[in-house]
């Protein structure tokens, strides 16, 4: 795979073209004084909402300022992004962030006004001007939080201590990734430093010692600190329990439920239908066991591939796996995969001081760059279909709602992404010219599995706990949640892993859990992509219709209306039996290759 020394030295049809957003910088200056006007007289609305044309006024300026705001600002992240440390960008990109707050600012007034307003002279609002039925869903819910949102005064001082205190989760990142020395293991004579950020590559090296040595070097350390990221976890629990109850919540999981609009029988059919079928999950331990050649498969051997191939994929060739991976999505979703690749909507390729990692980020008017650090390997094909699942979502969502309605809740926005995945491990499993690149395919597939559905359930579940044993009083310790980690950890390998004493402080590396359940989103959205892509892949035409009709709804309807438009009920077990019977069929379509 060809290096790069930085930025100069990448061909430019590898590069993401950010000119949709602002073609020069005069033009990015335009537009933020253009929006800093417009934040001043928003600030000028005060009492709209006792004024229906008034209020349709100020709702239509605060959607265009919010979304001049929202180019604004992504431009200047991804700029920053592409060349990490520039004065000039990271000054850019401070600037965004500080025109938000006066933005934020200049519309709290809002909501509590809004909801001082009796239901009559709320819908009063909607008669004496039509033209409000535009924003009625909007509208609808922030009014819904009446009984939620206390005075503007109360508001304030509650957000300004919130920006102020909340930091738990940075100070926990800060130990784990820049404070702690995880000391040194030696790799084909030379002393590799081992650090949170090469962890996992290293526990991929095929000497089990080393990978013994790395995780109880590395394990040992958070062990030593674990106290005080208990402490960091436990305040951050303490605090949304807290800001539930002071919005009058019964919970901080109750103010969830009513965020998503979501009934908690949802997560207790998903929680109790996974571990149901912990079999499966044993039985893809006891595979990646067997196709290792290992006498029994450790905590140490688990970041192991079940199956990989060195095989090295050029940028054109990764394009074309991946569009004939969607094909069966029809061909209006492959035209807009190919707009993907044709207006260089990626940034793909490494070089010292580019932002690591991958994501795609849109905006209410512009479709979404894709960073990522391309290596040639199946898992850099694997980022660009994920992320590229994203990006034709909101091409989708962008060519079919107002503005108002172009946000894609995280319940919902894993679904494109990951039903990509499936199709191109489909793919690959079927078309691969080695039989290693084939059974390279599906162990990808195989490994989201494990991690979305049987991980995110597991963690999912010992979150929910944390949150309800705060609630009732308790305080996180290092030993609670060693406790709670290995309880659950073993309950999951059951026979199939053998573990030992140094799992328990697993907990300790999981950012995920300063999300405020954040993990149930990626279990659903895994376990729907799974049950459409099976049933896509049978060349089922009405669900493909009704899939293309999904990625076309916005935000003015709720989750489980959005999965409705699919056919499925979250409170149903059937999608999630659906996903883990396709998790099994993948297993007998590994095995069979692998046996030939």
């Amino acid at each position: 795979m060809k290096k790069y020394k930085d930025r100069s030295s990448v061909e430019e049809k590898y590069k993401w073209d950010l000119t949709d957003f602002f073609p020069d910088e005069d033009h990015f200056n335009k537009t933020y004084q253009k929006t800093e006007k417009n934040i001043k007289k928003l600030s000028t609305y005060i009492g709209c909402t006792k004024d229906a044309l008034k209020l349709y006024d100020f709702l239509k300026l605060e959607i265009d300022t919010i979304a001049d705001w929202e180019d604004l600002y992504v431009y200047a992240y991804l700029v920053n992004d592409q060349e990490l440390g520039k004065k000039e960008s990271i000054e850019r990109k401070n600037k965004t962030e500080l025109l938000n707050l006066q933005l934020q600012n200049s519309i709290h007034f809002f909501a509590p006004e809004l909801l001082k307003l009796s239901k009559k002279e709320y819908d009063d609002l909607f008669i004496k001007n039509k033209k409000l039925e535009e924003y009625r869903k909007l509208l609808d819910q922030t009014y819904r939080e009446k009984e939620h949102v206390l005075s503007e005064q109360e508001e304030t001082i509650i957000s300004s201590l919130v920006n102020a205190m909340n930091h738990f989760d940075d100070m926990s990142s800060t130990l784990i990734n820049s404070l702690h020395n995880y000391g040194k293991v030696k790799i084909e004579e030379e002393d590799v430093e081992i650090a949170a950020n090469n962890y996992r590559h290293l526990m991929h090296n095929s000497d089990s010692k080393i990978r013994h040595k790395v995780r109880d070097q590395f394990q040992e350390k958070l062990g030593e600190y674990s106290t005080i990221n208990a402490m960091l976890l436990s305040s951050y629990v303490s605090m949304q329990d807290t800001l539930a109850k002071m919005h009058h919540f019964p919970s901080s999981w109750d103010k969830k439920m009513f965020h998503w609009n979501l009934h908690s029988q949802v997560f207790e059919t998903l929680v109790n239908t996974t571990e149901k079928h912990l079999d499966s999950l044993q039985r893809y331990y006891e595979l990646k066991r067997k196709v290792l050649g290992l006498k029994k498969l450790t905590s140490y051997d688990l970041a192991l591939e079940l199956s990989k191939t060195d095989k090295e994929y050029e940028i054109e060739e990764a394009q074309d796996i991946i569009l004939n991976a969607i094909k069966p999505l029809g061909k209006d979703y492959e035209n807009k995969f190919r707009k993907i690749i044709d207006n260089r909507y990626i940034d793909y390729c490494q070089y010292k001081g580019k932002c690591g990692g991958g994501y795609s980020f849109s905006t209410m008017r512009n479709d979404s760059r894709i960073l990522m650090s391309y290596n040639g390997g199946l898992e850099s094909i694997s980022t660009i279909a994920h992320e590229g699942g994203h990006n034709v979502h909101h091409q989708y969502v962008k060519e079919n709602n107002p503005l108002a309605y172009r946000d894609v809740p995280s319940i919902i926005a894993e679904v494109a992404s990951l039903t990509n995945e499936c199709l191109l491990s489909s793919y690959l499993a079927k078309n691969g010219k080695t039989k290693e690149e084939k059974l390279a395919g599906i162990s990808n597939i195989l490994d989201v599995i494990v991690s979305n559905l049987f991980g995110a359930v597991r963690e999912g579940k010992m979150e929910e706990d944390m949150y309800h044993y705060v609630h009732e009083g308790g305080m996180l310790t290092k030993e609670y949640l060693d406790d709670l980690s290995y309880q659950s950890l073993s309950k999951y390998y059951g026979n199939a892993v053998e573990y030992d004493e140094q799992i328990k402080n697993s907990w300790v590396t999981r950012s995920h859990y300063y999300m405020n359940y954040y993990l149930y989103s990626y279990a659903i959205c895994i376990s729907v992509a799974c049950s459409i892509a099976s049933k896509i892949l049978e060349k089922d035409q009405n669900v493909l219709e009704k899939y293309i009709q999904f990625l076309k709804t916005g935000s003015d309807k709720w989750p489980g209306e959005i999965y409705e438009i699919l056919g499925i009920s979250l409170e149903d077990e059937s999608v999630y039996c659906d996903a883990i019977n396709y998790f099994d069929s993948l297993m007998d379509q590994f095995e069979s290759i692998y046996e030939e």
